[in-house]
């Protein structure tokens, strides 16, 4: 075997920093025989994409559906403070982060149609994470100020015009409806179209909880009901929140994909034919979606090093959906021991 690198490059992806870059050492140096830039995304030998599948008509509902949110959310805020409803500022918060949500998807059709450039191999998937990130991290102090006005007003309630409340959250009902019958109808094999449907039912029992207040407070007087539904409001959008913040935070830092075992994956690689060992694997989440890897193995004794970037890159794509992968074949005990 020889120190000359041969290329498999099936899918004719040119990355030619991405071993260095993305694995932590140089790959240029003379100890292995072979790697391959392999992405399997159900393209053929010609082209490679990172890109979502697009569909125009979801794309359209997704747009109408996120204009009508953003609208209610404002007449949601304006009537919230005229009608001193703690309940109805809460909710239009939490449309706030269910039309951000429904950007993000937008913005994922987007970048879909963006090829990719020398500067930016990858895509601009990761715009999407950052809008998720910047979105989160406001919610969340959306809800710290919900809260303590909350607080406030257990102990010293504040006057709320219930007529008021009760149109703005029956308005906001009927927008709700609206919205998830036109997203219903669109495209059911879309994730993005099925995040944003769940997005606007948890608008629509807000909305359904608002109107129970308000007319909780005709029937009653008891005002405290308002900041009652604001605080299980403010737990809906935290939760909506935070989970935004987790999960951009793990993208951002290139952590294993979730429910990934590295060991798991390590072994089953020893598995393919003509591998021996199997060592300094990395993998890391490109998107919320797509995973990326880069991997060292060692070829068996007579064993073809040029066939090994192809078996394993296959056996990644097809037993743990990993789409890109870069695979290194090193001599017999040329595999890094570092982490």
């Amino acid at each position: 075997m020889t120190d000359k690198d041969s290329h498999d490059h099936n899918d004719r992806d040119d990355h030619a920093a991405d071993a260095k870059d993305h694995s932590g050492h140089d790959h240029a140096k003379g100890d292995h025989s072979g790697h391959d830039h392999s992405g399997h995304d159900g393209h053929d030998g010609h082209g490679h994409s990172h890109a979502v599948t697009v569909t125009a008509g979801n794309e359209k509902r997704m747009r109408f559906v996120f204009a009508m949110t953003v609208g209610y959310a404002i007449i949601q805020a304006i009537g919230g403070i005229l009608s001193g409803s703690l309940a109805l500022v809460a909710d239009a918060g939490h449309m706030v982060s269910d039309a951000a949500a429904l950007l993000l998807a937008l913005i994922a059709y987007r970048v879909a149609r963006r090829a990719a450039t020398p500067e930016v191999s990858y895509g601009f998937h990761r715009v999407r994470v950052l809008a998720a990130l910047a979105n989160g991290a406001s919610l969340l102090l959306l809800v710290a100020w919900i809260t303590y006005e909350a607080i406030r007003r257990f102990q010293q309630p504040a006057e709320v015009l219930a007529g008021p409340m009760l149109i703005v959250a029956v308005i906001g009902m009927i927008v709700n409806i609206a919205g998830f019958l036109i997203l219903r109808a669109g495209n059911a094999d879309d994730a993005n179209l099925r995040g944003a449907m769940l997005h606007v039912l948890g608008d629509l029992l807000g909305s359904v909880g608002a109107i129970g207040a308000a007319i909780g407070i005709m029937m009653t007087g008891w005002t405290v009901l308002d900041p009652i539904l604001s605080v299980l409001v403010a737990v809906l959008v935290v939760r909506s929140a935070w989970s935004l913040v987790a999960e951009s935070v793990l993208v951002l830092m290139q952590a294993t994909p979730r429910g990934l075992d590295p060991k798991a994956v390590m072994a089953d690689l020893t598995n393919v034919p003509g591998v021996s060992e199997v060592g300094h694997l990395h993998v890391w989440t490109l998107t919320d979606s797509r995973s990326v890897a880069t991997v060292h193995v060692t070829p068996e004794d007579g064993a073809d090093p040029l066939d090994l970037p192809r078996l394993v890159s296959v056996r990644l794509a097809e037993r743990h959906e990993i789409a890109h992968v870069t695979v290194e074949v090193n001599r017999p005990g040329g595999i890094p021991t570092e982490t």
